[in-house]
């Protein structure tokens, strides 16, 4: 299969030229790297470094790059079973998703610092009630979407061999 515009590409390799099982242990990897970076700032007593009896500002970021980092974890891994590049609307939509969920995360759980919180910025940003249900909101909207990543036509090849 070599056209002018397309070189030859082995059915191990990703149309980006990656090994598709390394870009997928990779995605695996960089994900539960992710979940250990996301527990140490949403709990840090389960690795004794609670230091105070308020979430602050600095388990706020520590949970919220471990977020981030699950999301490209996840998208990488999920990735790697659209091989052939072509996506559907519901992969692309999940996509973003994705993006969007973690932007509400983001923008909830850092409403404080942005100015328009429960606690506005001279006093001590604090992680409240209404900052955990707006997380909570990003990341169902992150779980949407990498359920409408997850490819289901390799079910109907496997049913029809």
């Amino acid at each position: 299969m070599t056209t002018p515009d397309k070189p030859f590409l082995s059915p191990k390799t990703s149309p980006e030229g990656l090994p598709s099982r390394t870009r997928l242990r990779s995605g695996l990897l960089l994900t539960l790297f992710g979940l250990l970076v996301f527990l140490v700032g949403a709990h840090p007593a389960l690795f004794g470094l609670d230091r105070s009896p308020v979430v602050g500002f600095v388990q706020i970021a520590v949970f919220l790059v471990g977020l981030a980092i699950v999301c490209i974890g996840g998208y990488i891994g999920l990735i790697y079973f659209w091989r052939d590049g072509n996506r559907t609307i519901a992969a692309e939509i999940g996509s973003r998703l994705v993006a969007t969920g973690y932007v509400v995360a983001v923008v909830s759980g850092m409403a404080d610092i942005f100015g328009f919180g429960t606690q506005p910025l001279p006093q001590v940003p604090v992680f409240g009630p209404w900052q955990a249900i707006g997380v909570e909101i990003g990341e169902v909207l992150i779980t949407i979407g990498f359920l409408l990543l997850i490819p289901f036509h390799w079910r109907r090849k496997a049913e029809e061999k």
